[in-house]
């Protein structure tokens, strides 16, 4: 087992613990040690993701409800998005990932079985037991000192140049990438994207990269609309002041965008996607949901005709997400707004719930 030459690991670490909606707290907890093949990580960056948020909530598609069992555990360590350096771990693992002690790296937020029908057939990212890190007692997240990589986690080298909070905005970032990959977005495409946030930023600046004939950014702040258009937006329109169904049919000929990307988990971004696309357009769908969606199915069948689109997570999409963000496109100071100690956590939190003041919110545990 390797470990950096003069360093010693701590016995103990702290670390955010998941007791239940709205119980989270900052305990002292044991440093995990790597068994065969594992690695041990020391956390540099966790982002508070939406999710993060909707599961300290109690939003049912964590905790249940009369449709669905709970997908999510107490006595677990949360966050999905995160960034550290690699500080033991064997030749098994050395070798089956491409790193060494002292390497920053990343892991994908899903440890897939590797064995369900989802994996034998190569679509990893919707494995059968679904372990994401953070929210299973099996694989806990990274709002701790340390955490574990298993044997069966994805894992990718990032740049050491990078402040702590632009490299855990891989995660993000590569789940934005995945919703464009999702909308088959052409060169002649009109896209549209629903939200400004940490996710609707990548979207945006995922479409731009694939040359459509314009990307039209849709948020309520103007803080954040601006950062659409450092991100590549051609329009930015904020519907509090505009009617966007109308300035989209108006810039197409009447007709409606060709895709619109939804990221902002609000019921009514769902009617407007669906009112502003023209007939046969692409809706993709990312976000995680709060409350049921109401509308209306016969427009996406004998109204549109439309192909609505699901993403979840972000497959095969991580180096493409890790060469964006050192290439240096992407206002990165801007987006990664906030950086908190780890004991902030509820603060972070609470930030992220009033969605007013940051747009990626890091936790950065000592």
């Amino acid at each position: 087992m390797s470990t950096p030459q003069g360093s010693s690991i701590p016995e103990t670490m702290q670390a955010v613990v998941c007791h239940g909606p709205e119980d989270y707290r900052l305990e002292e907890v044991p440093v995990p040690r790597p068994g065969k093949g594992q690695a041990l990580v020391r956390v540099e960056a966790v982002g508070i993701c939406a999710s993060d948020l909707k599961c300290y909530h109690g939003a049912a598609k964590f905790w249940g409800d009369e449709n669905r069992p709970a997908w999510a555990e107490t006595e677990v360590i949360p966050g999905h998005e995160f960034v550290g350096q690699v500080v033991e771990l064997d030749d098994e693992a050395a070798r089956r990932w491409d790193i060494a002690v002292g390497d920053r790296v990343v892991s994908e937020q899903i440890v897939p079985c590797w064995k369900c029908r989802y994996c034998q057939r190569g679509e990893y990212w919707m494995c059968a037991p679904h372990d994401m890190y953070g929210f299973k007692r099996r694989n806990p997240g990274g709002m701790a000192s340390y955490m574990l990589y298993p044997v069966e986690a994805l894992v990718h080298k990032v740049s050491k140049d990078l402040p702590p909070a632009h490299a855990a905005f891989t995660e993000p970032l590569s789940c934005a990438l995945h919703a464009v990959e999702r909308a088959d977005i052409r060169f002649e495409d009109v896209v549209v994207v629903a939200g400004c946030g940490p996710i609707g930023l990548g979207m945006i600046a995922g479409a731009v990269a694939k040359y459509p004939a314009a990307v039209v950014a849709l948020d309520m702040s103007p803080t954040k609309l601006e950062l659409a258009r450092k991100c590549g937006a051609t329009h930015t329109i904020d519907i509090t002041e505009q009617d966007p169904v109308q300035l989209v049919k108006d810039m197409t000929d009447g007709y409606g965008a060709d895709v619109y990307l939804e990221g902002t988990g609000h019921p009514a971004a769902v009617k407007q996607g669906l009112n502003l696309l023209r007939k046969l357009g692409r809706y993709v769908e990312y976000s995680v949901f709060g409350s049921d969606v109401t509308v209306d199915w016969s427009i996406i069948s004998d109204d549109k005709e439309l192909d609505v689109l699901g993403a979840h997570l972000g497959p095969h999409c991580w180096p493409a997400a890790i060469r964006m963000i050192e290439s240096g496109r992407l206002p990165l100071d801007e987006i990664c707004s906030h950086q908190l100690p780890l004991q902030d956590f509820q603060k972070g939190l609470d930030m992220v719930a009033a969605g007013t003041e940051s747009i990626k919110v890091t936790l950065i545990p000592s």
